[in-house]
């Protein structure tokens, strides 16, 4: 939503660019036509001048002679002036007409289109590079439009496919006991898969729409990522991994429990990334007007192409999604973070992870 409200910003820019560039040409079209109007005014009078201290000693043939000079100037000004207000206005107006076209294509979906101007002056700069960032912002949203199609359509169809398959297995007959608890296990974990997804695309959703963050008050911060820990005591003891949460008492004006779902999507993210036996730790710091809230896991590095990304919607690291998860996770924490006014990026590298999350007093 904040992208569309800065695109259309943008996009505004451009406009009111283009309306006083509009005025610009147009002033200089009539300042234009102003100096030609007086040069032909003041030929005019010389001639009528001319023309009047003459007649009176000239002959009839030669007062015609120049009332014909008159005319002849007359006309040769007005058509000199026409000539260079034509081409005055259409050397000025192709920029209006090449931004006209840009914007047309862009509108059709092409959003590979840039602009330039061979004329160089602030007012042109200004228009090519608002377009330009707008053009190439535009193109960056169709191809996480594109992502998000197809990682959404693969989360969805691969656990249905699966529940479907073994669910075929289970009517045909012919199956062991324990084959048989083998296969309702799956389609069990399978189901439970569908339905977080479910759950975690309606939170992502939630927030999203949410543009004004309500039921703030001031709790106790280190406690919440204490109960946060407990919550998951079951998983994170399964793999036999370290848990490190000494960390001093820190408190904060926030909405709970949209903060409570950040400390566990990245909990939660932290240990699905991190190997048996390795460690996980949680670490709080003031600094200035903010906290700063660290969670650490060993194991796998995310490449540094990839850390800008994850926090886009069902983006994943592991293409090949044979890791468990949805991809919906770290976007719900980006959403809610920025509700708080905080940002929130990663630093990976000598086989570790770390989060940081920066939250305002």
């Amino acid at each position: 939503m904040k992208k569309n409200r800065r695109l259309n910003l943008k996009y505004r820019r451009i406009q009111y660019s283009t309306i006083s560039m509009t005025f610009f040409l147009a002033a200089m079209v009539f300042v234009s036509f102003i100096l030609i109007f007086t040069i032909v005014i003041i030929l005019l009078r010389y001639a009528f001048k001319v023309n009047i201290s003459l007649a009176s000693f000239m002959p009839s043939s030669e007062v015609v002679s120049r009332n014909l000079l008159f005319v002849l100037v007359l006309i040769s000004c007005l058509l000199v002036g026409y000539g260079l207000t034509l081409l005055l206005s259409k050397g000025i107006m192709h920029p209006v007409k090449k931004v006209t076209q840009a914007m047309e294509e862009l509108s059709t979906g092409n959003y590979k289109k840039r602009l330039s101007f061979r004329i160089k002056m602030p007012l042109f700069d200004d228009i090519s590079f608002s377009f330009n960032r707008m053009a190439s912002e535009l193109e960056h949203t169709e191809m996480l439009s594109n992502d998000f199609i197809n990682n959404f359509s693969h989360e969805f169809k691969t656990p249905i496919s699966s529940i479907s398959g073994f669910a075929k297995l289970l009517k045909k007959g012919n199956l062991s006991q324990e084959q048989i608890q083998e296969y309702l296990g799956i389609i069990e974990e399978e189901s439970s898969r569908l339905t977080g997804m479910a759950t975690s695309i309606l939170k992502l959703m939630k927030v999203e729409n949410q543009t004004i963050l309500t039921d703030v008050k001031k709790f106790n911060l280190s406690e919440q990522i204490r109960n946060c820990v407990l919550l998951l005591e079951d998983r994170w003891s399964s793999k036999d991994i370290n848990i490190d949460v000494d960390f001093d008492e820190f408190f904060i004006d926030g909405n709970e429990e949209l903060l409570k779902e950040v400390w566990i999507n990245l909990f939660d993210n932290a240990i699905k990334y991190t190997p048996n036996g390795g460690t996980i730790s949680f670490n709080i710091k003031s600094k200035e007007d903010k906290i700063v809230v660290y969670v650490t896991n060993t194991g796998s590095e995310i490449p540094a192409e990839h850390q800008l990304r994850i926090f886009n919607k069902f983006y994943q690291v592991d293409h090949s999604h044979s890791a468990k998860g949805s991809g919906v996770g770290l976007a719900v924490v980006k959403k809610i973070v920025t509700l708080h006014n905080g940002e929130v990026f990663v630093i990976s590298g000598n086989k570790k992870t770390i989060f940081v999350v920066n939250l305002p007093y």
